[in-house]
């Protein structure tokens, strides 16, 4: 399933036209360091996106190896995936879609807040994302996700927090409505979407980055809650509900979500740990009954990897 982001537009005040996202509401002065230090600063975010998916597109096994999975995570505690799975994309509309999104507000942000908080948010709203994801999908052995809209969510949802009445839009449609809306209503959907699966949205990891960038903003400057605590309370609260009853066990049969599959048969780790461990007796059974009619030397490269691979667990 995809993770992925609607269009939207920025207009800054270069006159450059990315999003629809009125920054003349903001009182703030953007210098002319925001082409320099923040433009190389998203620039080499959104290539170190590209190329990691571009080498996802090319070797499926290089693909597989990173991208989100409950079972290789908790069973084989491969946690880089909680943060490679975020460079991966289905495809390049699906990487285009996250990027652009990445690019018009991420470096509004950028400017703002300097490199080690953006990206600091940056990864916390990744990382948070894809654990919401792992709570929830914990017991689906099937269960797999990539894209960066975790992470893509909470420089959205920071850049809210920061100013909540800046202007949003959708693309083609030329009217705005302010920032604390737009971010109540897209909590909202997701929250609708994760309910009800019929889409190939991963919901799950918008609302977990939406949370988390808008939580980390506002640790990084309390003030903001003070100054506008309904808004913020409203974005939150609604999704923040939703998920402690998600989490406590509510199920609400999904088949495909968040870049992700999910097998009909619903197996579960315990299943995924133990269909696992049966295969491996079976492969080493195999390779040394291979050995006891033909000899140690008949062995494939391979088979002497897996050998080894075996006597040391």
């Amino acid at each position: 399933m995809i993770q992925g982001l609607g269009f939207v537009r920025f207009r800054n005040k270069f006159g450059i036209t990315f999003f629809f996202l009125d920054i003349t509401k903001l009182n703030l002065v953007i210098s002319t360091k925001f082409m320099d230090t923040s433009q190389i600063g998203i620039i080499a975010l959104i290539v170190a996106n590209v190329l990691f998916s571009y080498k996802g597109f090319q070797d499926r096994n290089f693909f597989r190896a990173n991208l989100f999975s409950p079972g290789a995570i908790l069973v084989n505690k491969e946690y880089k995936r909680l943060i490679t799975s975020g460079f991966l994309h289905v495809n390049w509309t699906h990487l285009f879609f996250n990027m652009f999104t990445l690019y018009s507000f991420g470096g509004l942000l950028f400017q703002l807040l300097g490199p080690v908080k953006f990206f600091l948010i940056y990864f916390v709203s990744l990382i948070g994302g894809n654990l919401l994801s792992l709570v929830i999908n914990k017991n689906d052995g099937y269960y797999t996700a990539v894209g960066a809209s975790g992470a893509v969510s909470g420089i959205l949802f920071s850049t809210v927090a920061i100013h909540p009445s800046i202007g949003i839009g959708i693309l083609f449609i030329p009217v705005s409505i302010p920032g604390w809306l737009f971010g109540i209503l897209f909590m909202l959907y997701s929250v609708y979407g994760m309910q009800s699966g019929n889409d190939n949205i991963g919901h799950e990891a918008h609302i977990g980055g939406a949370i988390l960038g808008l939580l980390t903003t506002l640790a990084l400057y309390p003030y903001l809650f003070s100054s506008e605590p309904l808004i913020i309370l409203a974005m939150l609260v609604p999704a923040i509900i939703f998920l402690f009853f998600t989490i406590r066990g509510t199920s609400f049969g999904k088949e495909v979500s968040n870049g992700t599959t999910h097998h009909p048969n619903n197996q579960t780790i315990d299943d995924e740990y133990n269909a696992k461990r049966e295969e491996e007796r079976k492969e080493i059974d195999r390779i040394l009954d291979k050995i006891n009619s033909k000899g140690r030397d008949s062995l494939t490269k391979e088979e002497e990897v897996r050998l080894k691979e075996y006597s040391e667990k």
